[in-house]
């Protein structure tokens, strides 16, 4: 039984908002006809906590324009923390910059939603995020700047 391998443990264990704000830079955009232009940025990071744990931010942030004047930008950090044991070395790649996003973004959209509506402006739905295709383009454009460089 001793040399029985350990099974595979992956599981989001707290889920928690880091950091939220809502910049409203001007008053006079409530004045005018609301045709808003949206700027949204994705990006997440890993740290790693203990030999068994990882916390995972994903930060959103939208900037919206109304008639070339900025008229909020909203922006959450949602966290997580991920119990990851006895996964094999190639897999933790993928599961921090992939699968621990894809759980986050939901609870990020919901973020975003809240304090833009908390804000006077109308309700605001991010559209759902392929993560693992953004994480395998981000692979792809590392793998070529790294021969680029060689």
């Amino acid at each position: 039984m001793a040399d029985e391998q350990a099974q595979p443990q992956l599981a989001l264990e707290r889920i928690y908002v880091k950091d939220m704000s809502l910049e409203v830079p001007g008053a006079g955009v409530f004045t005018k006809e609301w045709n808003p232009e949206l700027d949204i940025n994705l990006s997440s990071n890993a740290e790693k906590l203990d030999d068994d744990h990882y916390q995972i931010i994903l930060t959103v942030s939208v900037t919206a324009k109304n008639a070339d004047e900025a008229a909020f930008i909203a922006e959450v950090h949602q966290a997580g923390i991920f119990l990851l044991k006895d996964i094999p070395e190639d897999q933790i790649g993928q599961i921090l910059g992939a699968y621990c996003p894809n759980v986050l973004f939901p609870y990020a959209r919901e973020v975003i939603s809240d304090i833009v509506t908390r804000g006077s402006f109308p309700q605001l739905l991010l559209a759902p995020v392929n993560f693992d295709q953004a994480y395998a383009q981000s692979q792809q454009q590392a793998q070529v700047g790294a021969e680029g460089n060689a």
